[in-house]
C-alpha cells in the first residue's frame, strides 16, 4: 500500500508541477485557461488526490490503532508524522477552495470568478501548505522508490518546487492585482 501511494503521490507531483506552471500562466494573462487539456489534468490529478487521501486515512488509522495498542504516542517523536498529517489536510482544504474559486466554466465558455483579498490570502496558504506537505514526504516518497541517494534528488525537488511554488504565488498576486484594476 505505501509503494501504491509513492506512486500516485509521484503522478500528483508530476500534475501539480504541470498545473502550477500552466496555471500560473493562466492567472498572468498569458494563455487561455478553459482548454481541455488542462481541465482534464486538473480532473485526473483531483481523481490521484482523492487516492492519495483514501491510502493517508487508512496509513494514518493504523498508526493510531498501533499507538493505542501500545499505550503511548510518543508525540514529541512523531512531530513529522504529524506535520505531515496536518499539512495534508491543510492542503485538503486549501484545494477545496482553489476549485470553487477557478471552477469558472459556464455554458462552455471559461469565466473567471471574483478574486479578492480573501481568495488570494487561501490561495497563497495553500502554495504555502503545498510546499510544507511536500518537502516533509520528499524523502519518504523517493525512499519508497528504493532511491539510494535521495539527499540529492531531494535538494533537486526542493529546488525546483521552490521555484515553481514561488512563480505560483506570483502569478496569485498577478491575478489579484489585475482583478483590481477591472
Amino acid at each position: 500500500m505505501r509503494r501504491a501511494n509513492a506512486v500516485i503521490s509521484m503522478a500528483v507531483l508530476a500534475l501539480f508541477l504541470l498545473h502550477a506552471v500552466m496555471g500560473g500562466f493562466v492567472t498572468a494573462g498569458f494563455m487561455d485557461g478553459g482548454s481541455v487539456f488542462m481541465k482534464g489534468m486538473a480532473w485526473l490529478m483531483v481523481t490521484l488526490i482523492i487516492a492519495h487521501v483514501a491510502i493517508a486515512v487508512k496509513l494514518t488509522a493504523d498508526t493510531l490503532i498501533a499507538l493505542k495498542r501500545s499505550g503511548t504516542s510518543y508525540f514529541k517523536e512523531n512531530k513529522l508524522f504529524w506535520i505531515r498529517r496536518i499539512s495534508g489536510v491543510a492542503v485538503m482544504i486549501f484545494i477545496l477552495f482553489h476549485i470553487m474559486i477557478f471552477l469558472g466554466n459556464n455554458d462552455g465558455t471559461y469565466r473567471l470568478n471574483f478574486f479578492g483579498g480573501a481568495q488570494l490570502a487561501s490561495q497563497i496558504l495553500m502554495v504555502l501548505s503545498l510546499g510544507i506537505h511536500i518537502v516533509t514526504n520528499a524523502k519518504p516518497m523517493l525512499l519508497g522508490f528504493g532511491t539510494k541517494s535521495w539527499k540529492e534528488l531531494g535538494t533537486d525537488l526542493a529546488l525546483i518546487l521552490t521555484g515553481i511554488l514561488l512563480f505560483a504565488g506570483i502569478c496569485f498576486v498577478v491575478y489579484y492585482l489585475r482583478w483590481r484594476m477591472i
